[in-house]
């Protein structure tokens, strides 16, 4: 197989392994009163690719999945916060990574909180309330949490997997 079908076939399970997760998350209730709180089990792949390989990797795999998930599983509204979120997370976590100064947790981190708050920023935008923001603390709590686990998951599955996957 040349690096072209490896890539497209890497790409393709990639994005299906980000839809059944963002699927599974559907599936796992969250006790939380704060709304928007999530697991981001889907960003495990995001980190997966991002780190493991590259941006250019991980960036079109979040963003076809948030297009996916919102066809599937929600509706515009769910598309505009979810693709905010995504698109100001993954822009956070490349910056972080080209620092160098940041494991796949501390991106992971960084991803989770700044997802939030895209997801805020276009709260406030949509229904042009910036009292919205009271909900930011405690989805940056949530952010840094999951953030953490998924990121902690995905340093492992990045030391597991076969190095032949960095060759693209």
């Amino acid at each position: 197989m040349n690096k072209s079908a490896k890539t497209i076939t890497l790409l393709g399970v990639c994005t299906a392994a980000a839809m059944v997760l963002s699927y599974v998350e559907t599936l796992i209730p969250v006790p939380f009163a704060v709304p928007g709180i999530k697991l981001g089990l889907a960003n495990l792949v995001a980190i997966y690719l991002l780190m493991k390989l590259d941006w250019r990797y991980a960036a079109p795999v979040s963003l076809v999945r948030v297009l996916l998930t919102a066809l599937l599983f929600g509706n515009a509204a769910s598309l505009a916060y979810s693709a905010s979120g995504a698109v100001l997370s993954m822009l956070v976590m490349i910056g972080a990574k080209r620092t160098k100064a940041f494991s796949a947790v501390g991106v992971s981190v960084l991803g989770g909180v700044f997802h939030n708050v895209g997801q805020i920023l276009m709260a406030i935008l949509l229904t042009g309330t910036a009292q919205i923001a009271y909900w930011l603390p405690p989805l940056i709590i949530s952010g840094v949490v999951t953030g953490a686990a998924i990121g902690a998951v995905g340093a492992v599955l990045i030391a597991k997997t076969d190095p032949r996957i960095d060759q693209k």
